[in-house]
């Protein structure tokens, strides 16, 4: 087993915007599974959540030049490519077709593998910050972020003022952002 070595984001960044093949497969490699289980959680589908992420990393590397590190860590920038990614990919026609076909045995398997993605995203500490959170601003990252809800589909899911959805989102993200910093 090779020694792994560790990389600063910066110098990442840095290799990456160069276009390092070396920089990529560092990138994946520590990435990937927290950004798995970002998608799973909202696609609910191993198949899809593969597929997706494929898909997040081919974004990430063909628009690394787009990433500004004064609005945010390389992380964020991933777990929001991958939220965008995964909710496209739900309201894709190929998905809402293959949704009503899908059969019991499929849906149980999704749910016994939910605990293994929990894992994956407790691994890089996100539960223990988001721990952190109040109910109310938690509710609302959860809902937008893992389960891939807008603001507006909050508001009238849950009966709760758009404007109070809006203002506890941001201050969710203002209070994350000062966690993680």
């Amino acid at each position: 087993m090779a020694p792994t070595v560790k990389i600063s984001e910066e110098v990442l960044i840095k290799e990456l915007k160069a276009q390092k093949s070396s920089a990529f497969e560092y990138l994946y490699d520590n990435y990937s599974g927290a950004i798995y289980g970002v998608i799973v959680r909202i696609v609910k589908s191993e198949e899809v959540a593969q597929e997706v992420l494929h898909d997040v990393f081919i974004k990430a590397w063909k628009n690394i030049n787009a990433y500004s590190a004064e609005k945010g860590r390389l992380y964020t920038w991933l777990v929001n490519i991958s939220r965008n990614a995964s909710i496209d990919k739900l309201r894709s026609k190929e998905i809402k077709k293959t949704g009503k076909t899908d059969s019991v045995s499929d849906n149980v398997h999704t749910i016994d593998n939910a605990n293994s993605t929990e894992q994956s995203i407790d691994s890089i500490g996100l539960e223990k910050v988001l721990d952190k959170l109040s109910d109310e601003l938690r509710f609302v990252i959860d809902q937008m972020y893992f389960k891939g809800y807008t603001q507006t589909e909050i508001s009238e899911e849950f009966d709760i003022p758009l404007g109070t959805v809006k203002t506890r989102a941001r201050t969710a993200m203002r209070t994350l952002r000062e966690l993680l910093l």
